[in-house]
């Protein structure tokens, strides 16, 4: 079987703001300072296991030429353009129809742009015994759930049977949305739930077959684009027929539906970098707790996020626990603590 990889690329990354903003997304950003954007680094992560030629992104149709930009070794025809934002359901089934225009037999792994991994050889390992379980087990619907270190609310949580998750791949038990702090605590002292990284790994068979049986509107839609994938006449079809899609996340729409799905339990250095908090637990601090990027003085500052766009400088004084954030012309201040509120406040500018 053929190996594919799509990269979802198709977010706004709107609790980055300001520094993700609609024009660039934080998917197209080096927010960790580390020299490469969140895409790039997903790409090269995936190189060893994907040849290039087999990767699929799907994205937004404004930012085509950012990812072609950053992803050199693709040629335009593997960056699809979603017409709208419809959640990740569509944006699969998009991806799933167009690989089995070309291979009618393949598994895929199917990873958002902007995850944040440290032990790569550890995932490389973990991905690559998905996709041999998958090839083996062509009904098995498959994610990678992640040994949890924290009590954290801002991921879903997948359950398996107490004494499964101790590595390997096991049925899951069922999936929870994001909890409260009291039901993250005890999720995680239960030992036997695991954080959702909203990685998939399925062959086509499998994933096809369950979109015909819990969302088949969906799948009629994109059967109608036989001989039409791969073409000039492709866009034309993917532009009507995603405006006719259920908003609806691969998760509401097939996982939780399925009686084959599967997660293998691993720990390979994950978080999704989704918010300011998160970007500070894995950024370099100062001696004062604080994560600094660009040309800031503090002064008992304490524990904070400073992150100054080049060719601006600031003064920080008697902060503990906030966010400043100054990037095309926008500032933001505030707690954070509070950080969950970006996305309102942004709304209401």
């Amino acid at each position: 079987m053929e190996r594919y990889c799509v990269i979802m690329a198709g977010g706004i990354g709107s609790r980055f703001w300001p520094l993700s903003k609609t024009g660039r997304p934080k998917q197209f950003l080096d927010v960790l300072g580390t020299g490469k954007s969140f895409i790039r680094a997903t790409f090269e992560r995936f190189l060893p296991i994907v040849p290039a030629s087999r990767f699929l992104v799907v994205t937004n149709a404004a930012y085509r030429q950012l990812v072609l930009e950053q992803l050199p070794e693709l040629d335009a025809s593997q960056v699809l353009c979603e017409p709208m934002r419809r959640n990740t359901a569509p944006c699969i089934a998009y991806a799933t129809w167009r690989i089995l225009s070309r291979c009618r037999e393949a598994s895929v792994v199917v990873t958002p742009a902007d995850h944040l991994v440290t032990n790569e050889a550890e995932f490389q390992r973990v991905v690559g015994q998905g996709l041999d379980f998958v090839e083996a087990d062509r009904k098995a619907l498959m994610t990678i759930g992640i040994k949890p270190s924290r009590p954290e609310t801002g991921y879903g949580y997948i359950e398996v049977e107490h004494g499964a998750g101790q590595g390997g791949i096991v049925p899951v038990a069922s999936f929870k949305e994001k909890p409260d702090l009291d039901n993250a605590r005890r999720f995680v002292e239960a030992g036997n739930y695991y954080w959702n990284s909203g990685i998939f790994i399925w062959s086509t068979d499998a994933i096809v077959d369950s979109f015909r049986r819990f969302l088949p509107a969906m799948a009629d839609l994109f059967d109608q684009g036989h001989g039409l994938y791969g073409t000039d006449a492709e866009q034309a079809f993917i532009d009507r027929q995603f405006a006719q899609c259920e908003n609806i996340s691969i998760d509401y729409g097939i996982m939780e539906r399925s009686g084959d799905r599967y997660t293998m339990c691993a720990d390979f250095g994950w978080s999704d970098i989704g918010t300011w908090g998160s970007l500070y637990t894995h950024a370099v601090h100062d001696a004062a707790g604080n994560a600094v990027q660009g040309r800031a003085v503090l002064e008992g500052t304490t524990a904070s996020v400073v992150n100054i766009e080049p060719g601006y400088e600031a003064v920080v004084q008697g902060l503990d626990r906030c966010l400043v954030a100054l990037r095309d012309h926008s500032l933001l201040v505030c707690r954070l603590d509070d950080e969950q509120q970006i996305k309102h406040w942004v709304e209401r500018l």
